[in-house]
């Protein structure tokens, strides 16, 4: 099942290229659930959840996607946290980068994941593919990096890997925004709209393997990264694992699996598409200006 949410905050199931409304289902699991519970309360619902879901897409007529402005599918997780270093070709590339002349790029950590740990993005960075990502900083290298995402579905800390993928509820695309420099990597990679994230959640039970996935992506039609997922260091499994040893999963929190090589700059103007077809579809999000003491939220009711 493909979940979206979309326009002020409706939630649809995709089907084909039309989406069935089903906001009545989030808005009762969400008067269930207690306000301080931590992580997604549609994420954490979706087992018990999922066929009544099911039969209130049947009912509703479909409405197509073209017309709708598509939100991240996750409205809470409690953080995104994101694997480094993670395809031995991209490790590669950005050694040879940051040893060139005026480089922007700066290596500030161990390039072997295991020394280097996963780092945090600011949930007030994630975006959708209607909001676009506002450049911030023009005069610096602004990098796309196509992901895998895995959305954690139930509450785990210490998962092992024979349990890991019992942990993950669904599946999406995401873009990894980077604005290279001296800065932290967490502070550069957490500005408004470096995390994006759709343009749906595929449920877990339509991948069987989430380590075998194709991904790409284009610029402005241009190919600039095409790989898959069997090429990541550490598996979706021990991801998981790793992530799981230094702080506790909950509902709805995303695992940015790393980016292959082909990483580079975009700039205003730029129309990015992410794919992984046929699984997880297509991501097409544009890359725009940022608006000056603009906050994140009305810049995004402003351009949707």
């Amino acid at each position: 099942m493909k979940i979206c949410r979309y326009d002020d905050d409706r939630m649809g199931v995709v089907r084909g290229d039309m989406v069935h409304d089903v906001t009545e289902a989030q808005t009762d699991i969400r008067k269930a659930m207690p306000y301080a519970m931590k992580g997604d309360a549609v994420v954490a619902a979706l087992p018990q959840w999922r066929e009544r879901i099911e039969r209130m897409a049947n009912k509703t007529p479909g409405k197509p996607l073209s017309s709708v402005r598509l939100l991240p599918p996750v409205a809470r997780p409690t953080k995104l946290t994101c694997a480094p270093t993670n395809y031995q070709a991209h490790i590669a590339e950005m050694d040879k980068a940051s040893k060139q002349p005026g480089s922007q790029i700066v290596r500030h950590h161990a390039p072997n994941i295991l020394d280097a740990g996963m780092f945090l993005k600011a949930n007030s960075a994630l975006v959708g593919p209607s909001e676009g990502i506002p450049i911030r900083f023009p005069d610096r290298r602004n990098d796309h990096e196509v992901e895998l995402v895995m959305i954690i579905g139930k509450t785990g800390s210490d998962i092992p890997q024979a349990k890991a993928l019992d942990h993950v509820a669904a599946y999406a695309l995401g873009l990894d925004m980077t604005v290279r420099g001296k800065e932290d990597r967490s502070f550069r990679k957490s500005v408004d709209g470096y995390a994006v994230l759709g343009p749906w959640m595929v449920t877990a039970d339509e991948i069987p393997d989430p380590d075998n996935l194709p991904l790409s992506l284009t610029v402005n039609g241009e190919t600039r990264q095409n790989s898959n997922t069997s090429q990541l260091i550490y598996n979706c499994r021990r991801l998981i694992e790793f992530a799981s040893e230094f702080y506790t999963l909950y509902p709805g929190d995303l695992v940015y699996t790393g980016t292959p090589d082909g990483v580079s700059p975009v700039k205003p103007g730029d129309a990015i598409v992410c794919r992984s077809a046929p699984a997880l579809g297509e991501l097409k999000i544009n890359v725009r200006a940022h608006e000056a003491g603009v906050p994140g939220d009305q810049r995004v009711a402003a351009h949707a």
